[in-house]
């Protein structure tokens, strides 16, 4: 299926306005302006801002899903063991939080905005959170930890804290996520 180009250019365009200051303090008018379009063009693919939010996050995981895969592709053409994989995936989260994600976590901030838990926008960060919770129970089983789930829950605990805690405190946190997560992960 053929993706729309202003489509693109929407969800682009809020990406990085939701992302760098906040979905409520931006307004629709203001995505179809910087966008380049009409605010029919914007009903037409998105019924309203909440779906644009949406997409925005579905976005977001895309890309968090795309640093696994991109992990596991490397791991693969170089035979690298289960601990290596881990090892790349912990990496590409510490690099995530300095190259794309510096104003903190995109599902953590979007929460705050839209409390209703049972809304659609807490639905995505829902399912974002149990994939990668999931996901990195399945690398620590089979990197050998000794308990993969709390290895886990932890390595979400580490990278919560380095996205909030690098962009409150204005410094790279990076490398202590790094150091902590690998010796968390018991590849220290």
């Amino acid at each position: 299926m053929k993706v729309s180009e202003p489509r693109e250019r929407l969800l682009r365009t809020a990406t990085r306005l939701f992302y760098e200051e906040g979905i409520n303090g931006v307004g629709v008018d203001r995505v179809v302006a910087e966008a380049g379009v009409t605010r029919a063009t914007m009903y037409r693919h998105f019924p309203g801002k909440e779906a644009l939010v949406v997409a925005y996050l579905e976005h977001e995981d895309a890309v968090i899903r795309g640093l696994f895969a991109a992990a596991a592709e490397h791991a693969a053409a170089t035979d690298a063991s289960p601990a290596d994989l881990l090892a790349l995936v912990i990496d590409g989260i510490a690099d995530d939080a300095t190259r794309l994600h510096t104003r903190g976590c995109p599902f953590i901030n979007a929460s705050a905005e839209f409390p209703d838990a049972d809304g659609p926008v807490r639905a995505v960060v829902r399912r974002h959170r149990a994939w990668f919770r999931a996901t990195l129970t399945e690398l620590t089983t089979a990197a050998g930890a000794a308990d993969p789930a709390a290895t886990a829950a932890s390595l979400v605990l580490l990278r919560d804290a380095m996205l909030v805690g690098g962009y409150l405190d204005g410094t790279d946190v990076a490398t202590d996520f790094r150091a902590t997560a690998r010796q968390v992960a018991g590849l220290a």
